[in-house]
């Protein structure tokens, strides 16, 4: 079929897959954001899942949904190279501005509170080049958010933003992807605005996501934090949603799927919205004409693989050491299990050749593995194995979800690992 009408190319400006199936989270949403714009208390939200379950594309459509609701927003991505303020600061200016609220005295006071919030930043004795200055067209607010504890000062920005909005009948939601990489003073500073707002009752709102362990971390930093946040698990589509994420962008290009071939692509993505969008890219390249076959999936497979094993695969397992490889691949052996034959498979190179291979011959995984079973296959100690297990962590390629257990943050990663030489 014409690879330019692609309806599943990144950017092809379809309905994206991972939106398939989200109805429940977009719902629950904008309940909450009429319940705020009503003046009723309400809890931030945070989402958390693996990668390659749509999390950022859903924090979009959320955003979206703020957006349609007259909302200030601003939203950006954690790193764990870099603090809160600046990127915070340049969230809270864009949601200010689009509150609309007309240029006065009031306005002025929030902008001058952010720009000093985010001037605290500037590390002391800096030289003037070497001092960063947010583009605020006001002047600094002198004691208000700038103490240089962040966590008082991130409270009293939240206040002044939240009273500006008050005023003017709306609300602000701040909207921050890979949640779990800000630092953990960040996160407490973070659980402790969120809760003076909640028991001021301002219409402000924190919307996160992140990795699985992510309520771990916030539960870390702060005890009460399950009382502060609405947590909402983004998992793999099932099976209606996956399908409906394939042939509704088929549909509006005039193709349809055979029965046997959705079957074949549910058992080759196992429902992952990245997988559904990646096979789905490659099928619609190589499928000859409508409606798509069983077979135009199996010929497209290896080369969906190919890419993936590149773009998606690949460029993580690159950024691992050869003692944090070894890690990994011990990671995927100890997490293979052949439930037809009732034990665990000792894995190694001679896996299948692809995905769906495993899903016909009864081959799964475990989705968390010990990391005593870890430190079995490759003889060693687990104590050994800490500073390799700390900086996969680290490096978001792996998670423990509760104490002494670890899992992959990508889906198949295991399969992928036990492919290659």
């Amino acid at each position: 079929m014409d690879p330019i009408t692609n309806p599943y190319a990144p950017g092809a400006g379809q309905r994206p897959p991972e939106l398939a199936g989200r109805d429940e989270q977009l719902r629950t949403f904008d309940v909450v954001l009429e319940r705020i714009a009503r003046g009723r208390a309400e809890r931030s939200i945070v989402l958390t899942g693996l990668r390659g379950v749509g999390k950022t594309v859903l924090l979009n459509a959320l955003r979206s949904s703020a957006v349609r609701a007259d909302w200030g927003t601003g939203k950006f991505e954690a790193r764990p190279d870099q603090r809160l303020r600046r990127p915070l600061a340049a969230a809270a200016h864009q949601a200010v501005r689009e509150l609309g609220h007309p240029r006065g005295e009031d306005i002025d006071q929030v902008l001058g509170s952010i720009k000093a919030f985010a001037l605290r930043d500037t590390p002391t004795g800096a030289k003037l080049r070497e001092r960063w200055q947010p583009g605020i067209d006001a002047p600094a607010v002198t004691g208000r958010a700038d103490s240089g504890d962040i966590e008082i000062d991130l409270v009293e920005l939240f206040t002044d933003i939240g009273g500006l909005a008050a005023d003017v009948g709306k609300g602000v939601a701040f909207f921050i992807d890979e949640m779990q990489d800000l630092d953990p003073e960040d996160v407490s500073a973070l659980c402790a605005a969120c809760h003076e707002i909640s028991q001021s009752g301002l219409p402000v709102i924190v919307v996160g996501a992140g990795l699985p362990h992510l309520p771990a971390v916030l539960s870390a930093s702060k005890s009460y934090s399950e009382r502060l946040f609405r947590y909402s698990r983004i998992d793999r589509l099932p099976r209606d949603s996956a399908d409906r994420a394939l042939v509704g962008p088929a549909a509006e290009e005039g193709c349809e799927f055979t029965p046997e071939a959705l079957d074949e692509m549910y058992a080759v993505t196992a429902g992952y919205p990245y997988f559904i969008q990646a096979y789905g890219k490659v099928v619609w390249d190589v499928a000859p004409s409508s409606p798509v076959t069983a077979e135009d999936i199996r010929v497209a497979v290896p080369e969906a693989e190919s890419e993936l094993a590149v773009g998606f695969f690949g460029s993580r397992f690159e950024r691992a050491t050869p003692a944090e490889r070894e890690y990994l691949r011990a990671m995927a052996d100890a997490a293979l299990v052949n439930p037809l034959a009732g034990e665990a498979d000792s894995g190694g190179e001679g896996s299948p050749d692809d995905v769906a291979a495993y899903v016909r011959e009864g081959v799964a995984e475990r989705e968390a593995v010990p990391t005593s079973a870890v430190a079995d296959v490759l003889g060693r100690k687990p104590q050994s194995l800490s500073p390799a297990r700390d900086a996969l962590i680290k490096k978001g390629l792996i998670y423990s979800g509760e104490r002494g257990l670890i899992a992959f943050t990508v889906p198949h990663f295991g399969r992928y690992l036990r492919t290659q030489s």
